[in-house]
């Protein structure tokens, strides 16, 4: 079994297949996220409850991994992030199984939120693994697992479709619980573990505060904290959006949608590959602000679209690039943030990952709030988290240049 730790002091040598378990490590959300998105109806009539109630399964998640993020993150720089994700990884699945098993949407509700947090635990660890492994080339190591990893996104209406037809929406929870218990024996055997230069004391494994006082203390990291934040917020609009706009708005069937959203995921891959080939020479830096702009100029143009009302290939033709540019932004901040805190990574990632997915189960209500039987509020929404990330890297610049 390798389950020797790393010492810091020699960092070890990026692998395809340490990359590939690590995407498919930080799959396990996505997973969770995107896989019962089909089965969301007939879950509501199984269940006798209304389907507003299994809506907000999708925010319950967000807000625990959040809330996982904020408590996990610390523990991965202190007691090391093999042995935390190993036990992320064994309470996922085990609250994946009783997701199978019950039929009240209030157990269904409260198992999601332990399945949120375990995954939280499981995958806080990957970008601190990245940033020990790629050094000043985190950027780039982040493009190959987030490539990697979109897959997962890809894929998951697809095979959630799949499972019901052949069987039912139990046998997708059953699904996710065989992938993260297949994945707690790789991780088990392969998973490096990194910890920090100098091990914590025992009094100080539990000052959490200490190292958000580091993080969020830093000014100048502070700008890209919230580029990060937006173009999450940007993105779960999209998410919770989409199967409202493209079927119930614009009519599309479940082939159709199918297609639509794989040709968003597949546009997403395909800037993170471009990133992964030009950040070593061009650094994140000119690569976020690349996003910005392409992300600003495809924003706009799908207001403008959706406020004449024109037809679906005008949303598909800017949503698109909107993505793939959300996606360079996303990837070289959280990239730079990272480069910054060497000692700190986990609480880093944490601190991340909680204001992503706070700000993303805001997405939900403010649709909602918002809502008026057109593309036009998801389109206004997305648009107002770019504009929010331009005044970021405005301020920036403005500050610490």
């Amino acid at each position: 079994m390798h389950s020797q730790t790393t010492s810091a002091s020699k960092a070890a040598t990026p692998s395809l297949a340490l990359v590939a378990l690590l995407a498919a490590l930080f799959a396990t959300t996505p997973l969770a996220i995107d896989m019962y998105l089909p089965a969301m109806p007939t879950m509501a009539e199984g269940m006798g409850a209304p389907i507003g109630m299994v809506q907000q399964s999708l925010s319950i998640f967000l807000v625990f991994y959040a809330l996982g993020m904020l408590i996990t993150g610390p523990l991965a720089d202190s007691l090391g992030r093999r042995k935390l994700a190993l036990s992320g990884l064994a309470g996922f699945a085990l609250a994946s199984v009783m997701l199978s098993q019950t039929n009240s949407i209030e157990v269904f509700l409260f198992w999601r939120a332990i399945q949120a947090f375990s995954g939280a635990a499981a995958t806080v660890v990957v970008p601190g693994i990245i940033r020990y492994l790629y050094q000043e080339h985190t950027a780039k190591g982040m493009s190959y697992v987030a490539m990697t990893m979109m897959l997962a996104p890809l894929l998951a209406p697809a095979l959630g479709s799949l499972v019901m037809w052949f069987s039912s929406w139990q046998m997708i929870f059953v699904s996710l619980a065989l992938y993260a218990a297949i994945m707690l024996l790789i991780c088990w055997r392969y998973l490096p573990n990194i910890n920090q230069s100098k091990p914590a004391e025992p009094a100080a494994r539990l000052q959490f505060l200490h190292g958000y006082k580091t993080v969020l203390s830093l000014k100048a990291a502070r700008p890209d904290i919230a580029t990060s934040m937006f173009s999450s917020f940007a993105f779960f609009c999209f998410l919770t959006a989409v199967p409202l706009v493209y079927i119930e708005y614009f009519g599309v069937n479940e082939l159709w949608f199918a297609l639509l959203f794989a040709f968003n995921v597949l546009l997403l891959m395909l800037a993170n590959l471009l990133n992964s080939r030009l950040v070593s020479r061009t650094g994140p830096e000119r690569m976020l602000k690349l996003g910005v702009i392409l992300a600003l100029s495809s924003a706009s143009l799908l207001v403008l679209f959706n406020a004449l009302h024109l037809s679906l290939w005008f949303t598909v033709l800017t949503i698109g690039p909107l993505m793939a540019s959300l996606g360079l932004i996303a990837t070289n901040a959280d990239a730079m943030i990272l480069m910054r805190f060497p000692e700190h990574t986990g609480t880093a990632t944490a601190v991340i990952g909680t204001l992503r997915f706070g700000s993303g189960a805001l997405a939900g209500p403010l649709l909602a709030l918002t809502y008026t039987g057109t593309a036009l509020p998801f389109s206004v929404l997305m648009w107002l988290g770019v504009l929010c990330i331009l005044l970021s890297q405005w301020h920036k610049q403005k500050t610490f240049r």
